[in-house]
């Protein structure tokens, strides 16, 4: 680190003069067969991968001045909150309030009572016991043996015996089971006062329903205390408390990732090093420093993320009921890292990404984008698990209660910040990670990007696709909504879902399979509708797709015992679970994407298994469709083609299956969330000194991933996005002239 006296001023030329010759970019990047220019192994829409090839790759970095806050709050928020060292405000942890967080919130766990229902109606948080009103949160209180074991939900209450065999039983919500949560009894101890030595020793029993749900435990009895799940797991610099930091004196954010003027300059993180820092010329008068500027090298794109009020990100999480809910990851008793197959993971894994990379700034005047984080997974699998989050004046609609906490996040960066009413919101970034992506993005934040798995342009299927009644948003008033579409491809990107790292399959190399190898012409394995065993009972589920290719080309009896009308011995269209699912796509040549309740994994499976993924959802855009080439990689087939499915795959020639299958093996990395996982691999081995076998694995990968992709797509939109055209910026890029056409 260097030190200066005195201020210093950011260079403000808009061009290196130096850098290279101009160039036509279309002489130097010709496109390929399917009009494809190849970037970084993958292949790009021609205009995009000419761009990133002459002028991504060349991207010098840039003089960056970084404010590092000094700015204290009220009390230092009593020690229930974080100082915004920025603002100057308090971020309260759950059940906290006020300018100082001084004030504690009463969060009952219950609903309002009746004579009918003396615990008031079901809710998740539902309590008989002891309630946490700081979280909602239901434990067997003082008293009892372990008072902060927690009965949750079912543990507390009685059953009612099922109405006829083999039926499962089912909770009676007005009778508390106060005999099997608070007895005595030696040989059978009510759930608050088991010894879990005795229970694992077959010495005692106790109610089977009672289990460890809540984050930050582990055991049958939650008798090991174990790391909670928070963001970046505050970064080295605090304490993860149940999905909130409590960061050290020093630092802030939702991670502990930002320095204040208090912190060692050693310790600051990558993304704000090596920096030149500017000391006051009278800090040696008053001993106090406010602020610092700090002069750091980055090359652009850069990255502004709003520390917003926690209750649209770590409350969520620090409130949840359930420990896999929200997260991509839990920690088990030894403190190792469990990924999860939590469909909405990818929300966590692309905001930590972004929080740690190089292209992060907290400089808003710098930034070409700003990422606003609102965790919309969150939100709608915790809709009405508490009294403070009901749905009552949302009608039971998760879809409506989702667009009004990223209404009131707008509200909030509109009266707190300066940055959204320069662009109109257009160099924002939102991620509607549920089922239908943005189609209930509130009308006010519509020019901005977002992020979506399924991107639905509404030119087909304009109306909710979802068989789930309480995520449709047909009913949501155009007063709130507006009339936009779910998603428009000219500015906003569908990123993967979330898929956790498979040790076993990452070393068996799935995604490399030979076409030898690969026996099978086609392959779907998923719920085929009502028509089978077990299938869901909408005829609306997946817009009637699924069921359509299984009337088609079935291979497993439906409940008629029928199979599809052209069904083959190397087409596989089954609801049966594989033994080995990574396996059958891998010895697949085509591997069926059509859509479940909105967007389902099934391009990421195909892809992650080196599979030829065969696109069925007219007027909707898949992971990367509108800036990579699906031609080289992909089939995309019209609803109305499904019954000459089979008849075009078989059509295709070898030389074209090869050239497919090769293009998968060349983008499969794109389609995981490496360098998140990587983050949690440095982790691991700063407080263990080892690896799991699954970073082993990560660690021979080199090619680009989702993030390297995200950051790459939005240097291409820097200059090139039409209304960029129309904002002169006396700002620094570090490109040669031609690339900056677009800009200036």
């Amino acid at each position: 680190m260097d030190f200066v006296n005195g201020s210093s001023q950011a260079p403000t030329n808009d061009v290196r003069e130096d850098l290279q010759p101009a160039a036509d970019l279309d002489h130097r990047f010709p496109a390929g067969l399917h009009n494809e220019v190849v970037y970084h192994s993958a292949p790009w829409k021609a205009e995009i991968g000419r761009w990133l090839s002459g002028c991504d790759s060349v991207a010098n970095e840039v003089s960056i001045l970084e404010m590092i806050g000094g700015s204290n709050c009220k009390n230092d928020c009593s020690g229930q909150g974080v100082c915004n060292h920025e603002l100057g405000q308090c971020q309260c942890f759950h059940g906290y309030t006020g300018e100082g967080c001084s004030e504690r919130l009463q969060l009952g766990c219950n609903l309002p009572q009746s004579p009918e229902q003396p615990y008031g109606r079901w809710v998740v948080s539902i309590c008989p016991a002891y309630c946490d009103t700081t979280r909602a949160m239901c434990f067997c209180g003082e008293g009892t043996k372990y008072p902060n074991r927690p009965v949750a939900e079912a543990c507390g209450f009685q059953f009612n015996l099922p109405s006829e065999p083999g039926a499962p039983k089912l909770s009676d919500w007005t009778k508390a089971d106060l005999d099997n949560i608070f007895t005595t009894n030696g040989s059978k101890p009510g759930w608050c006062n088991v010894d879990p030595a005795e229970a694992y020793a077959s010495k005692v029993k106790f109610k089977e329903e009672c289990d460890c749900k809540y984050d930050c435990t582990w055991g049958r009895f939650c008798e090991t205390p174990v790391l909670c799940t928070c963001i970046n797991q505050c970064s080295g610099h605090g304490h993860c408390r149940g999905g909130s930091c409590q960061c050290d004196n020093g630092w802030y954010g939702i991670d502990c990732s930002i320095p204040s003027v208090k912190s060692s300059v050693r310790e600051w993180p990558q993304w704000l090093r090596p920096a030149q820092v500017n000391v006051p010329d009278n800090a040696h008068l008053t001993g106090k420093v406010t602020n610092l500027n700090a002069m750091v090298k980055k090359r652009r794109p850069l990255i502004y993320v709003y520390d917003l009020p926690p209750g649209f990100n770590s409350l969520l999480l620090e409130g949840r009921h359930f420990k896999f809910e929200c997260v991509n990851r839990i920690y088990d008793d030894k403190n190792a890292t469990l990924w999860t197959d939590q469909l909405y993971g990818a929300q966590m894994a692309l905001y930590e990404s972004i929080l740690a990379s190089p292209y992060r700034t907290l400089n808003g005047e710098e930034a070409d984008f700003f990422f606003v984080p609102v965790l919309d997974s969150c939100i709608i699998t915790r809709a009405d698990d508490a009294p403070h989050l009901s749905m009552q004046e949302h009608r039971g609609l998760r879809s409506s209660l989702t667009l009004e906490f990223y209404k009131l996040a707008y509200d909030h960066i509109v009266e707190q910040h300066p940055y959204w009413n320069r662009s109109s919101g257009r160099d924002h970034i939102w991620f509607f990670s549920w089922d239908e992506g943005a189609c209930y993005a509130p009308k006010e934040i519509w020019n901005s990007m977002m992020l979506v798995h399924w991107g639905n342009t509404n030119s087909k299927h304009n109306h909710s696709t979802t068989a789930y009644w309480a995520d449709n948003w047909d009913s949501i008033p155009s007063s709130r909504r507006g009339n936009h579409p779910c998603f428009d491809p000219d500015k906003d990107l569908v990123l993967p879902a979330w898929k956790r790292p498979d040790a076993v399959a990452l070393s068996s190399k799935l995604w490399a399979r030979p076409r030898e190898k690969r026996k099978a012409l086609f392959y779907f394995n998923g719920n085929l509708g009502p028509a089978y065993p077990n299938g869901r009972p909408e005829d609306s589920y997946s817009m009637g797709i699924r069921q359509k290719i299984a009337e088609e080309y079935g291979s497993s009896p439906n409940k008629e015992g029928k199979l599809g009308k052209q069904h083959a011995e190397d087409v596989i269209v089954t609801p049966l679970r594989a033994e080995n699912y990574h396996e059958a796509l891998a010895s697949s040549v085509f591997c069926g994407v059509f859509p479940g309740d909105g967007w389902s994994g099934r391009m990421e499976d195909s892809i992650l298994q080196g599979c030829i993924p065969v696109v069925i959802q007219d007027g909707i855009f898949l992971p990367y469709e509108n800036v990579l080439n699906y031609e080289s990689f992909a089939v995309r087939i019209r609803e109305d083609e499904i019954p000459d499915l089979m008849k075009i795959l078989r059509g295709f020639n070898e030389t074209e299956i090869e050239y497919k299958l090769a293009n998968v093996q060349k983008i499969w990395q794109r389609f995981l969330y490496r360098d998140s996982m990587m983050l949690e691999a440095d982790r691991q081995k700063t407080a263990f000194g080892h690896v799991e076998d699954w970073a082993v694995e990560l660690l021979q990968l080199i090619e680009d991933d989702v993030f390297a992709t995200f950051v790459q797509v939005l240097h291409y939109k820097l200059h090139n996005d039409p209304w960029r055209r129309h904002i002169h910026l006396e700002k620094e890029f570090g490109l040669p002239r031609e690339c900056l056409i677009g800009t200036n």
